[in-house]
């Protein structure tokens, strides 16, 4: 019960949506979604049908163990280890297939905070600070970095980049799940 009620109020969270809203777009009532977001209740597959559906997510994310919506990890908490004759630290693992983006972001004070629109569902957004400091993360959750600092996030909601120091300098990996579809007969096409 315990993954139901922490993904329930991550993906309300960010969809910016408050327990009055869901509650009167999927007609449930405020309390039994209290109960529900605190693991207090049995909530039935129809509850759970109407918040899937409320939220925007397959039934199947509610009750699936996906982490938590953002992992950090501190430079000051990371060791290096030596494997195969190089120093290595571990940042983080992601399982599975689709897409991956890999990109350098330089952003600089003078510009505004970089909000940028949701991404294809299930991605996932690692990014590791190399020089300067900034605010990244879900527009409903962002976190302050500093060189040496990973955070990885949700992709697939509204997010932001901002500089906090003059200049900031970003190592950007997004996971991007594979999605097929068919536009015609024995035509394949990939998507993501």
């Amino acid at each position: 019960m315990q993954v139901i009620s922490e993904n329930v109020r991550r993906f309300r969270v960010e969809r910016g949506f408050s327990l009055g809203e869901v509650a009167r777009r999927s007609g449930l009532s405020k309390q039994t979604l209290s109960k529900l977001e605190s693991a207090d209740s049995n909530p039935t597959v129809e509850t759970l049908a109407a918040v899937s559906a409320t939220l925007g997510v397959p039934f199947r994310r509610l009750v699936t163990e996906w982490g938590h919506p953002i992992f950090l990890r501190r430079a000051a908490d990371s060791s290096w280890t030596r494997r195969s004759g190089v120093d290595v630290r571990a940042l983080d693992e992601v399982f599975g297939t689709g897409q991956v983006r890999t990109e350098v972001v330089r952003l600089t004070k003078d510009r505004r905070a970089l909000e940028l629109p949701a991404h294809h569902l299930g991605t996932l957004i690692h990014l590791y600070v190399i020089d300067g400091r900034l605010r990244t993360g879900t527009v409903a959750d962002p976190v302050d970095l500093e060189a040496g600092d990973f955070v990885r996030f949700a992709g697939d909601v509204p997010h932001r980049h901002e500089a906090l120091s003059d200049t900031a300098l970003a190592h950007v990996v997004l996971t991007i799940p594979q999605a097929r579809r068919y536009d015609s007969p024995g035509v394949e096409v990939a998507t993501g």
